[in-house]
């Protein structure tokens, strides 16, 4: 008789579920979504920023630059009114912008 091998070693489900951990629909915050478009200008992204979120000249670059490089970039995080509030302020700059229920 030979030495006895273990065939395999059973898969263990090491990740944890992720989705256990979300938050409810109700408890998950709103976003508000800036995209890219093909009218304005970078400077003018990150100008918008930093008047009307009052931003950092280098922070209001980097989130420009997330719009720019990933097609959009989250500028704001909360309640849903005050994002809808956000939203139409960057319409009324002339930027692209939604709101969405952050993804669990």
């Amino acid at each position: 008789m030979g030495v006895m091998v273990p065939l395999a070693a059973p898969d263990l489900d090491t990740e944890r579920d992720a989705s256990a951990n979300a938050l409810p629909v109700s408890q998950r915050p709103w976003q508000t979504v800036v995209w890219d478009d093909p009218v304005n200008l970078m400077s003018y992204v990150a100008h918008v920023f930093r008047e009307y979120f009052g931003l950092a000249r280098e922070d209001a670059e980097r989130l420009m630059l997330t719009v720019h490089n990933d097609g959009h970039a989250i500028v704001a995080e909360g309640a849903r009114e005050q994002m809808e509030l956000h939203a139409r302020a960057m319409h009324d700059y002339g930027l692209w912008a939604t709101v969405r229920q952050a993804p669990a």
